[in-house]
């Protein structure tokens, strides 16, 4: 590194996905999916970046609701955060950087901040470990640094920035370069003039900078939003490895995003191109181009068979997806919901989140399969007074100690071993052993096993909603009424 300042990645993962629904919802968005490989988004994140010389454990803004997702994730990659910050409220990215940025300065330090969305794909890993160690001298010298990517066509779903003439301190050699001007989202031949220019790039969100001189110019130019983000910071309370940030302090912060608040007004920023296979992945036409394909351009995930089809993607999920005679068509099945949609019409599968939230559907925000920190529960069937959910327990996990006011359940283990406590007894059931919890019992259900456990629980009675749960006891500080 050429610089001695220590390298902290701002990983922001409280984006919510809704031009990749259905199968990126508010409560699982697609930050946590593995669209492209075999690692979730998030993790490709941080893998991304886990090789640059002397980086240090990253600072990850959250979503509350996908605290235990975010954890857990990262977990499986051998990294924990040096602090994971929960948003009571989404505030888009000029706020969530400015209390990542305080977080970095506690303590007096003033590292580097490598700003990341944790939702785009780079094919090219390396070569952007390269463009980092590039930018660094710059930053090191003040500049805000954002990476502009390389254009390949004249898209008109990002926005642009203009590169001006000169370098800047730090890099005299000019590979970073003055920014002249951000350019909102163009019409089609406004973009085929950016690309032939030579001088346009695509807005990419990724910016590195020092900790302060980020804090410096939202000072000079959003003292509102610096303001809202010191007194959430100050007033966050610790829950276990999570830092709440204070609520009616974040609420009330302006919601504002960092080109609008800072980029576009300061006069050091600082643009590096970069040619990296930079995808944001925004909608399934942008996840068909960075999908392998076959020799017709289709690209198919899942048990999916397609005659005749050219241009396709193709998401299957338990179900065969069968496609015949389609071109430029995207269909996506999930357990619950199913998207049919030509290509170039994509970007309106937000219009259809929408109006399912308009008319209080809950497709438009939960999955059928519902994670929690002890594992998930799928919703198999339901009906006037009846529910029938498998559940798996991870190794050594444990759900609340609950009870029910409004339903009794019956728990079948498929596999693995369950501790059961009900009331005052506590017993170990096996695979096709099961038991009854009846209504108003003090309950809990535990794997002490090495396996996963699976079961089956039948639920019956009058009401049968999640907020239907009382919490005496719980590992992972959750309370009643029941949080995630």
């Amino acid at each position: 590194m050429a610089s001695k300042t220590p390298l902290v990645p701002v990983l922001l993962s409280g984006g919510s996905g809704t031009r990749l629904w259905p199968l990126s919802r508010e409560t699982h968005p697609k930050q946590f999916q593995p669209l492209v490989g075999d690692a979730s988004m998030l993790q490709a994140t941080w893998r991304r970046v886990a090789g640059l010389a002397g980086v240090a454990a990253p600072i990850v803004v959250a979503n509350e609701e996908h605290r235990f997702m975010v954890a857990e994730q990262l977990r499986r990659v051998g990294v924990k955060p040096s602090a994971l910050l929960l948003e009571p409220v989404g505030r888009n990215t000029a706020p969530a950087i400015a209390v990542a940025a305080l977080q970095a300065r506690a303590g007096g330090a003033d590292p580097l901040l490598l700003v990341l969305p944790s939702d785009h794909v780079i094919a090219d890993a390396a070569g952007f470990r390269a463009a980092v160690e590039r930018a660094l001298p710059a930053a090191a010298a003040g500049a805000l640094v954002t990476f502009g990517v390389v254009p390949d066509a004249p898209e008109t779903g990002y926005g642009y920035i203009r590169a001006g003439a000169g370098s800047v301190a730090g890099d005299p050699e000019g590979a970073v370069r003055p920014v002249a001007r951000f350019v909102e989202k163009p019409d089609r031949a406004t973009a085929e003039a950016y690309v032939a220019s030579g001088d346009h790039y695509w807005n990419s969100g990724m910016f590195l900078f020092r900790a302060s001189r980020y804090l410096a110019e939202l000072q000079a130019f959003a003292p509102g939003i610096a303001a809202a983000a010191e007194a959430a910071l100050a007033g966050a309370a610790q829950d276990a490895d999570f830092t709440r940030l204070q609520h009616a302090a974040f609420a009330a912060c302006p919601s504002d995003s960092i080109d609008y608040a800072v980029m576009e007004r300061t006069r050091s920023a600082a643009v590096l191109p970069v040619d990296v296979g930079w995808n944001d992945v925004g909608s399934w036409s942008a996840l068909w181009q960075v999908a392998d394909q076959d020799a017709d351009g289709n690209a198919h995930h899942g048990d999916v068979i397609a005659l005749d089809c050219r241009n396709t993607l193709a998401w299957g999920g338990r179900r065969l997806v069968s496609l015949l005679g389609l071109e430029d068509v995207i269909v996506v099945d999930t357990d619950d919901a199913l998207l049919v949609a030509a290509k170039e019409k994509v970007q309106q599968v937000k219009d259809i989140v929408a109006r399912l939230k308009a008319e209080g559907r809950p497709q438009a925000s939960v999955h059928r399969k519902v994670y929690r920190p002890w594992g998930s529960y799928d919703g198999i069937d339901s009906g006037d007074r009846f529910q029938v959910k498998r559940i798996v327990v991870n190794p050594g996990a444990a759900l609340s100690l609950q009870m029910h006011h409004h339903r009794a359940e019956h728990w079948i283990v498929v596999s693995g071993s369950a501790r059961v406590t009900c009331d005052d007894r506590e017993f170990l059931l096996s695979e096709n052993q099961s038991t009854y919890i009846p209504l108003g019992s003090r309950h809990r259900l535990e794997n002490p096993g090495k396996v996963p456990l699976e079961l089956i629980e039948v639920q019956s009675g009058s009401y049968l909603g999640e907020d239907d749960i009382v919490r005496f006891e719980d590992a992972y500080g959750r309370h009643s009424p029941p949080d995630l």
